[in-house]
């Protein structure tokens, strides 16, 4: 028997770090066992080139993907979605499972200062989809 794999749908402010980050993350430590996407409420031109340095630290290159918005459509595909910064606005109920998840801000989005949020990014992934 098989089963489908659930999809996780991470949402920041302009998906250009978090939820960037979020998704190449699930990619990273759980293989096959998700499906990962990420979209923005408000997206930016180009994924961070910080946020995408700390990625190819760990052999991934996400530095051609494209922020996109989030839609009506992948709310309502999404099994879970997880807001990468608590209080953001969706165009529609998801009808996943929603998880609020926060992180403090970088001291500055260059890579040595988004390292943190690349580990606790990491660590909570571990903590609550893949434990």
């Amino acid at each position: 028997m098989t089963h489908a794999t659930q999809t996780v749908l991470f949402i920041c402010q302009h998906n250009a770090g978090r939820s960037q980050l979020g998704a190449a993350l699930l990619e990273y430590l759980a293989g096959d066992r998700f499906t990962a996407a990420s979209a923005g409420i408000s997206p930016a031109d180009a994924v961070n080139p910080a946020v995408a340095a700390t990625v190819a630290e760990l052999g991934m290159d996400i530095a051609d993907r494209v922020p996109r918005a989030v839609t009506v459509g992948d709310l309502d595909t999404a099994d879970i979605v997880v807001l990468m910064k608590p209080g953001l606005t969706l165009p529609s109920s998801p009808r996943g499972r929603v998880m609020e998840w926060s992180f403090p801000d970088p001291a500055a989005w260059n890579v040595a200062a988004v390292r943190p949020l690349r580990e606790a990014v990491s660590e909570k992934i571990r903590a609550t989809l893949l434990n």
